[in-house]
């Protein structure tokens, strides 16, 4: 398997800039996020594509793919067929319906219905199977076989991996010189276009959460293996084994940090308080691993951090955020 380069992801850049958002970064002083000895001294510099028009970075990926010019004619003729625990899908469905596209959506029972109406919505057809997105995809496949659509991979593609690097191209477009990388890895698409995207003295450290440890689980054996998933991040960092794109750059990965439930919860509050925004628990996987001390920067260390998704329901993080009521007299 060719691994995607920073060639890959500068030639596709042009194409997926004509349709998604360019999207701002948040600068902040590491102080700024609330009481952590980690971060107070370093320059925290937050890409929000949770701000891209579907919730979530994965329109870059979809958009590539689907501009593809060597698959204009299949993609005419039967359309496009995509497995997803929800952003990836409708990733697939918005890109769809902008280039005129069908587009059929393949969901597993587990993903929020904030991910699955939208769907609907921009007009693809939506096929919810029992189980997690490794059962979506078993069903996309055999879908795939019989309708002859192009297949929609949302993290083991070439096109949608480079596809995904053009989001820290675009934060190292903006903000200059990086150290440090922080990004959600769940299949680990994202995580192996910001590999392909950075320089080579960028440290890119993958993230994980408790309950979808792909990538930790592949270090560990020694190959991609499957894993059990589960937790508050499962419909977004679901995937049941490590990518091959991601497995094959692994020796560019600086660091493999994982997270719990609460230290997610934790930063989508913090971000709320500081930032008024919402985030996914994958959307905030990356900068809890900062908050909670799981990676400690350097003093005056400048890290980027992908707040890649914020499909979630709101009152989820408000509710959490809301100040205790005072004690009965």
């Amino acid at each position: 398997m060719p691994a995607v380069t920073r060639a890959d992801v500068d030639r596709l850049a042009p194409r997926v800039a004509e349709h998604v958002r360019r999207t701002p970064v948040l600068d902040l002083a590491g102080g700024e996020l609330g009481p952590t000895g980690t971060t107070a001294t370093c320059r925290i510099l937050a890409k929000l594509d949770l701000l891209q028009p579907t919730g979530s970075f994965k329109v870059r990926g979809a958009t590539a793919l689907l501009t593809d010019p060597q698959l204009q004619g299949a993609l005419r003729d039967a359309g496009v067929i995509a497995a997803s625990g929800g952003n990836f899908g409708l990733a697939v469905a918005w890109a769809a319906r902008r280039l005129g596209l069908r587009a059929t959506i393949v969901v597993p029972s587990s993903s929020p219905r904030a991910k699955l109406d939208p769907i609907v919505e921009l007009g693809a057809e939506l096929v919810v199977v029992d189980g997690v997105y490794a059962d979506a995809a078993a069903h996309a496949e055999q879908l795939q076989t019989t309708a002859g659509a192009v297949p929609a991979h949302p993290y083991d593609q070439a096109q949608v991996v480079a596809g995904q690097g053009t989001c820290v191209r675009d934060l190292a477009a903006q903000v200059g010189r990086l150290d440090t990388v922080l990004v959600a890895c769940g299949g680990g698409g994202l995580l192996a276009g910001t590999i392909a995207a950075v320089d080579d003295d960028v440290a890119v450290v993958a993230v994980e959460t408790e309950g979808t440890p792909t990538l930790r689980a592949a270090l560990a054996a020694g190959a991609p293996v499957d894993v059990e998933v589960a937790g508050i991040a499962a419909s977004s960092l679901g995937a049941r084994r490590i990518g091959a794109h991601a497995w094959a750059a692994r020796s560019r990965v600086a660091a493999s940090l994982t997270v719990t439930d609460a230290e997610v919860a934790d930063a989508q509050v913090r971000l709320w308080q500081v930032a008024r925004l919402i985030a996914e628990p994958g959307g905030a996987a990356a900068l809890a691993a900062l908050l909670s001390g799981r990676y400690v920067p350097a003093a005056g260390e400048r890290v980027g951090v992908i707040l890649c998704g914020a499909n979630t329901d709101p009152g989820s993080v408000l509710s959490a955020a809301a100040p205790a009521p005072p004690p009965a007299r």
